[in-house]
């Protein structure tokens, strides 16, 4: 029931979480661990981008910089022009595109572009981009990349005269020199009053004398420099400050840049292996770590973004978190998240398990490619749904739909409401809708459950043909919408219905299925719109909905759907027909 009553709020979407919904990944990069270069022109990646949508994803989490283990960090410009014209075209198409970016610059386009949701690696660790997403309504995921550190402050410079700055900081450091030589013979004399009480005296070669140190190691020769200078050493140190030689500005800025990519160096070390909480390689007498200081990490991290940003202005329904296994973890650690997504489902916003391919699930499943690795993810994702996960983000969208389908149909019985339109104007057109109603009626995991009346319609969009006999059926299934819809398409081919590129669009047919609502559902794509983008448009639609709810314009209308006038329809009701 916690899961049900979960709902994320993404711009003019809003996903609830009466079934796991699939984000697919689309990585418009060169160099991905797993699909590098495979979707890195715009047209494949679009292309590939609406055959997930079409195989059964809800979201589509668009990428232009690869953050596998040891990646080269990208230009925000250069990340921009990969990813932007794909978000551009795939929103058009209706989908709830996700933009996966830790650069704020590149997530201002992208939500310009239509792009729904902002996935930020560093999980808003950037205050830019904070005060972007609290102007914006779109949703978040915040997720925990590790140890990434706190950026680093930054000093201005100073440029002083150099002549006077010289002359002070000369003066400067013999003041301090000499303070600190007198500070030290007092404490130097006490020092080897206590050693030589501690251990006799020992004769080194040539007769030398020399105290024992308490743990055998002789005392450094030479003074070490003091690690922290007196004041006047400070201020010697701001007088020297002066801004680099003009030409070697470019060069210095680029080594800090470079140097200061936290994430990138982050993920250097993961390329090595290297853990990043504890010490596990160590003998211990447990397979896995302790999970309750990484738990208190993850989970405290995720908590405190979240509440930031709460208090910087962006609704809780807005937010989405993510564990962000791979990132800085080992395998270890990361089957001890996993293992504890309950308590992070506990958190109370949507929760997603992203381990898609990761090194990890290699790992436990022995398999060395990632590519290869989709039957073992699709295992470690149902036990992360299994405690709670809402939403999983996976490279084989098409695949893990299957996987889901199955699942859900035999462990989860959840009858959903939906609306089909019916219509026909060749043959016996009451008939015809009358047999539609009856084969859907057989569809598995399908009942009808009310019919409107059969209403006679004038045609819409080309004129030139017979009149339309039209209804709505109420159904309640079971079925994935993508599911329901191929056994419409059956139905209509059954019934006559020619598909076929020679058929006319919106010509004369025999039967006419539309999908057009299901409760919960939003949906993009070539093959499938939800809600059906033209029913606020169409008489023939309005009409018949009266029969089956109050005001189905205004229902539509909270749901999105804009609803025309009924003077400004096509394919008005002219007539009734009967009752089905």
């Amino acid at each position: 029931m916690a899961n049900d009553s979960k709902t994320w709020r993404c711009g003019k979407y809003e996903l609830s979480f009466d079934r796991p919904r699939i984000m697919g990944v689309l990585n418009v990069t060169p160099d991905s661990f797993s699909d590098g270069g495979e979707h890195f022109d715009p047209d494949a990646a679009i292309e590939y981008g609406l055959a997930m949508l079409d195989a059964g994803a809800d979201i589509i989490d668009v990428g232009g910089e690869s953050t596998r283990p040891g990646f080269t960090p990208v230009n925000p410009d250069e990340e921009a022009r990969r990813v932007l014209p794909v978000v551009r075209a795939l929103a058009k198409e209706g989908a709830i595109v996700s933009i996966d970016t830790r650069h704020v610059a590149v997530a201002k386009a992208a939500v310009r572009c239509g792009a729904s949701i902002v996935n930020d690696v560093t999980g808003f660790t950037d205050p830019k981009m904070v005060e972007f997403v609290k102007t914006s309504t779109c949703g978040v995921v915040v997720m925990h990349a590790g140890e990434v550190a706190a950026p680093a402050r930054t000093h201005a410079t100073v440029q002083l005269d150099t002549s006077a700055a010289a002359f002070v900081a000369e003066k400067a450091r013999e003041a301090a020199a000499e303070a600190a030589r007198e500070a030290e013979k007092p404490a130097r004399r006490r020092r080897g009053k206590l050693l030589g009480e501690l251990k006799p005296e020992a004769k080194l070669p040539g007769g030398v004398v020399q105290p024992s140190l308490p743990f055998g190691e002789p005392e450094p020769t030479s003074e070490p420099a003091s690690e922290q200078e007196t004041p006047a050493a400070e201020q010697a140190a701001a007088a020297e400050t002066v801004a680099p030689a003009p030409e070697a500005a470019p060069a210095a800025t680029e080594a800090a840049s470079e140097s200061n990519d936290r994430l990138a160096a982050m993920m250097r070390r993961s390329a090595r292996r290297e853990e990043a909480y504890v010490p596990t390689s160590q003998l211990r007498r447990f397979t896995l770590p302790d999970s309750a200081p990484i738990m208190r990490r993850v989970m405290g991290f995720l908590s405190d973004q979240a509440r930031t940003l709460i208090h910087a202005g962006v609704s809780r329904d807005r937010i989405c978190i993510d564990p962000g296994p791979g990132f800085g973890k080992s395998a270890n650690e990361d089957i001890v998240i996993q293992r504890e997504t309950a308590k992070m489902a506990s958190l109370g916003y949507p929760l997603m398990c992203a381990v898609s391919r990761k090194r990890f699930v290699g790992a436990v499943s022995g398999v060395t490619e990632a590519a290869e690795r989709d039957a073992a993810t699709f295992g470690v994702c149902l036990g992360a749904i299994q405690a709670g996960a809402n939403i999983v983000r996976v490279h084989d969208a098409a695949g893990f739909a299957q996987f889901l389908n199955g699942y859900w149909a035999v462990a989860k019985p959840q009858p959903r409401r939906a609306f089909v339109a019916v219509g026909s104007n060749l043959g016996h057109r009451c008939d015809n809708i009358r047999a539609a109603r009856d084969m859907i009626a057989e569809i598995p995991l399908t009942c009808v459950s009310n019919s409107s009346k059969i209403y006679e319609s004038e045609p819409a969009y080309e004129m030139r043909q017979d009149a339309f006999a039209n209804a709505v059926i109420e159904i309640k299934t079971e079925l994935a919408p993508l599911v329901l819809l191929d056994e419409l398409m059956k139905i209509e081919a059954e019934l006559g219905r020619d598909r076929s590129k020679k058929a006319k669009a919106n010509g004369p047919r025999t039967i006419d299925l539309d999908l057009l609502w299901m409760d919960g559902e939003t949906h993009g794509g070539k093959k499938l719109r939800l809600p059906h983008p033209l029913i606020g448009e169409r008489d023939f639609v309005l009409v018949p909905l009266e029969d089956l709810m109050h005001d189905p314009a205004r229902f539509f209308r909270y749901n999105g759907v804009e609803v025309k006038e009924p003077e400004d329809r096509v394919g008005h009701i002219v007539g009734e027909l009967g009752r089905m």
